[in-house]
């Protein structure tokens, strides 16, 4: 009864708002109209890296790029493509502490989660340094919002930065690829969960790919036989890396 009471209440005082623009809109985790028609979601494109192709593309084809030289990751899906709304609400998440975006991001993603959903869900790890810093693990939030109630199958803790890095930002494939090489490792509690298993790797951007990558060769070394990188957002060219 105190609910029903007080809900009215809170909606009329502290309305839902687009998490994008914030325009009221009539539920939570919901974009505006304007919002949600800018997004572009991704749901067809290389089976390897998915990144959008030229000319429709069936099930199972690769691009050039992943035919001459394959990721060391068997599939990244992400969510929608990187842009303006996608962009600001990464940097909420991510800078400006509205962590309950993770559950609206994690939303998002789940429909390319379908075929992984028994899979180890592991979070690309923050040195504790920057942790410590921000307070939180931006990919945490969302790998713990995609693993709902099934909390067995997270682990929040299998990979670990084994050193600080510089921020990718300003840097360029090539950069970014070195400055992470070898920047992760598995923590040595967690090897039996994932050994011989298909792992999901959850990130909120795909940029270069360098940091899936790194993290990916990290988890197939420590015995992982598959890795499968979900993300909310993906860069699709050069223009747009500038996250």
């Amino acid at each position: 009864m105190v609910t029903r009471i007080a809900k009215p209440v809170l909606d009329f005082a502290l309305p839902t708002r687009c998490p994008s623009c914030g325009v009221i809109v009539d539920g939570a985790d919901r974009f505006c109209i304007d919002c949600w028609s800018q997004l572009e979601h991704l749901d067809q494109g290389c089976h390897q890296c998915g990144v959008p192709l030229a000319t429709p593309a069936g099930d199972g084809v690769i691009c050039g790029a992943c035919l001459a030289d394959p990721p060391p990751f068997d599939t990244m899906r992400a969510a929608v493509r990187y842009g303006d709304v996608e962009r600001t609400i990464a940097l909420r998440l991510k800078y400006g502490g509205r962590i309950g975006l993770a559950r609206l991001i994690a939303g998002s993603m789940q429909r390319h989660m379908d075929e992984l959903e028994h899979a180890p869900i592991v979070p690309v790890p923050l040195h504790r340094g920057r942790l410590w810093r921000r307070g939180f693990n931006q990919s945490a939030l969302i790998a713990r919002a995609l693993a709902g109630e099934d909390r067995g199958r997270l682990h929040l803790n299998a990979l670990e930065r084994t050193r600080a890095t510089p921020y990718l930002r300003a840097m360029g494939a090539k950069e970014r690829a070195k400055t992470v090489r070898g920047a992760f490792a598995v923590n040595p509690r967690h090897r039996d969960a994932l050994d011989g298993k298909a792992v999901v790797l959850v990130d909120d951007v795909y940029t270069s790919g360098a940091t899936a990558s790194a993290c990916a060769k990290a988890l197939k070394k420590a015995g992982a036989a598959e890795v499968h990188v979900r993300c909310w957002a993906r860069v699709c060219t050069a223009e747009e890396a500038d996250y």
